[in-house]
């Protein structure tokens, strides 16, 4: 082989090397921790970002509250980017699966990015173990692309990272809802069962109605005790949805459904208050016990919302939670905890319900 061949050969080489090595370049990806950024959905300020309220300012809350507190349901990241691919490292606590839990829902991320005004579902960030990495959408078109990430619903979220293409745009917005309407309630309002956290019924209401609904559900442990009704009035909300029937039973919705309305309506005396009654539980087709628990506390809080209105407690609402889950008694994983099909019927009673009273005090979204 002569110098000259040599030469090219070398040089070929090295071009090929070149475009490999650029190529790579671009397809790796530039990490932004969003600890210290804003973020969507805070229920309160925290000096952990990712806890929903900082339990050390509340220490007369159950043990069982506070755990549940640290898991960032409803918290998500709005950011734009003009990246073609995103991507994202997390880290949460290693709790044991839930046996009615998807893992994306319970661990997960999950990426919606707007197009032509509406929230589109783009790619989910896929748990397998404590810390983990993955890219939640590629091969986008080019162009500013408005973005929002949520974080596992049911875990701890310790780190979370997101990732876009070198040289890309990155930049973390405000809340993209308007107001801010509390929602404290069971494992239903946190989002068991749903496939993933974009998929719990409060971050749905919110994307559908351009209305910031904050997500205070508290698995199996709404259950309207003083302590919890203290913390819940230090929440500034322009409206408070009280969907924790399912939780207490009978004779405690009878003990503490006046102390906790009326507190709320002492601190903010123009939020309307609306409470929901328990969905009627599957479980209780055939079991008896179920059925009975469930109309028992159904009874019990219309008689208790009853007295308020009659004691002069004014903006007190009631919605009914009969038809919530429909009629075939198809739309539960467990007999208590609505699939994605369940939340959709759910959302079929209740949002219109809940924008009809919001509009009376000129709470309104898109």
């Amino acid at each position: 082989m002569d110098h000259l061949k040599l030469k090219f050969i070398i040089a070929a080489w090295a071009l090929c090397l070149t475009v490999v090595v650029k190529a790579q370049d671009k397809n790796q990806l530039v990490y932004t921790d969003v600890a210290s950024l804003p973020l969507t959905g805070k229920v309160l300020p925290t000096k952990n970002p990712y806890h929903r309220v900082d339990t050390a300012t509340y220490p007369a809350l159950p043990k069982a509250v506070k755990y549940l507190l640290t898991q960032s349901a409803g918290i998500a990241v709005h950011f734009t980017t003009n990246s073609t691919k995103i991507g994202a490292k997390w880290c949460v606590k290693d709790n044991k699966p839930g046996v009615n839990q998807v893992p994306i829902n319970q661990k997960g991320l999950d990426l919606y990015i707007k197009r032509d005004g509406q929230w589109v579902f783009a790619g989910v960030g896929k748990p397998s173990k404590e810390c983990n990495e993955g890219v939640l959408v590629q091969n986008m078109e080019s162009g500013t692309k408005e973005c929002l990430m949520y974080l596992p619903t049911y875990d701890e979220t310790t780190s979370l990272q997101i990732g876009v293409e070198k040289n890309a745009s990155f930049r973390v917005l405000p809340d993209p809802f308007s107001k801010r309407i509390l929602i404290y309630g069971s494992s239903i309002t946190q989002g068991a069962a749903a496939s993933r956290p974009g998929m719990a019924y409060p971050a749905r209401l919110s994307r559908e109605t351009g209305l910031n609904f904050l997500n205070l559900g508290l698995s199996g442990n709404g259950k309207m005790e003083k302590a919890a009704a203290d913390m819940i009035i230090d929440i500034d909300a322009d409206a408070y949805i009280l969907d924790c029937v399912a939780n207490p039973s009978p004779e405690q919705i009878k003990e503490r459904t006046a102390y906790l309305v009326n507190t709320i309506r002492k601190a903010h005396p123009k939020a309307p208050i609306i409470v929901i009654q328990s969905v009627v539980r599957e479980g209780g087709n055939f079991d008896q016990v179920i059925r009975k628990r469930v109309a028992d506390q159904n009874t019990e809080i219309v008689r208790q919302v009853t007295a308020l209105q009659n004691a002069g407690v004014k903006d007190l609402y009631m919605i009914k939670g009969k038809s919530l889950l429909g009629t075939d008694h198809e739309a539960t994983v467990d007999g208590t905890h609505p699939t994605d099909l369940g939340f959709d019927r759910m959302l079929t009673e209740l949002k219109p319900q809940i924008i009809d009273i919001l509009k009376k005090y000129g709470i309104a979204g898109k």
